[in-house]
This record gives C-alpha cells, structure tokens and sequence, in this order.
C-alpha cells in the first residue's frame, strides 16, 4: 500500500476532518473514499436518453442534406478551415494512416 504525504491548508483539515466525523470514519478512510469517488466519476459511463439519440440522428440527417448541397468549392472551404487536433496517444498509427488518407482521397474529390 502507497504512503502519501500531503500538505492542506488549515481551513480544508478542519473541513475534511469534521466530514470524517460526521461520517464516522476515520481521516485517512474519508481521504480514500474521497479520492476513490473522485477518480470513479471520470470513468462512470451514463447512457444517452432515447430522445437525444433521435435529435442527434435528425442533426446529421440534416447535416447530410446540407453537405450534399454544398458545391466543390464550399466543401473545399470547409476542409481548409477545419480545426486541426492533435492525434489522441493511444490511437494505432496503421488506424491515424488510414485516417489520414480518407481525408487526403476526400479532399481530391472536392
């Protein structure tokens, strides 16, 4: 088990150690419950409502319709604009490549 030698200001260990109390646990086990929840939150999936889903689908319906619309110059337009985004790190470089070239081969097209 880790050590952690950790440094509060005085007015968060008073706080931290009066919702021990009140909890009735000790400092140390609020401190991991704490933690724990903290760090669980940011991998907690929750489900997309059935309604969203639906708006999301007529949202891109929508957007199709526009794209098809859209002449070689305006999509030509679109593609030089677009926000350029660092690759995610754990993104495989074959899948970045082949990514890559289906925007290189979409881009040709327009």
């Amino acid at each position: 088990m880790g050590r952690l030698t950790l440094r509060l200001p005085d007015t968060l260990h008073r706080e931290l150690e009066s919702q021990a109390q009140r909890e009735k646990v000790s400092l140390n086990q609020y401190l991991v419950y704490a933690l724990t929840r903290q760090v669980a939150m940011a991998y907690t999936v929750t489900p997309v409502p059935e309604g969203a889903i639906w708006q999301q689908r007529e949202a891109f319906a929508a957007l199709l319709l526009n794209l098809g619309q859209a002449s070689p110059s305006e999509i030509q337009k679109a593609l030089a604009e677009r926000e350029h985004v660092e690759l995610e790190p754990e993104l495989p470089p074959d899948v970045a490549a082949r990514l890559r070239q289906r925007i290189a081969a979409t881009s040709t097209m327009a």
